[in-house]
């Protein structure tokens, strides 16, 4: 896993770091906080996520049509399967 020396996960371009981002909210049940968005580092020039600022278009349409919950759904019954 590469790092950026600001120590976040680097992505290597902006849709990758969006399909991770989703990713993660659908691993991890967020509850209003955590990572909300992505975006390009000064440091490093790679993409990070970010808790701050307006939510990911992407991210906020899973969101409003339910398909987060579904995929939350899904890496729940795989977490309890994999047991």
């Amino acid at each position: 896993m590469l790092t950026c020396r600001t120590g976040k996960r680097i992505y290597q371009t902006e849709a990758v770091a969006e399909d991770a981002l989703i990713d993660a909210h659908s691993r991890n049940n967020y509850s209003g906080s955590g990572p909300v968005a992505v975006y390009r580092c000064e440091e490093c020039g790679y993409w990070h996520f970010t808790s701050k600022g307006a939510i990911n278009e992407r991210l906020a349409l899973l969101l409003k049509n339910g398909k987060l919950n579904l995929q939350q759904e899904a890496s729940q019954w795989e977490k309890k399967l994999k047991r």
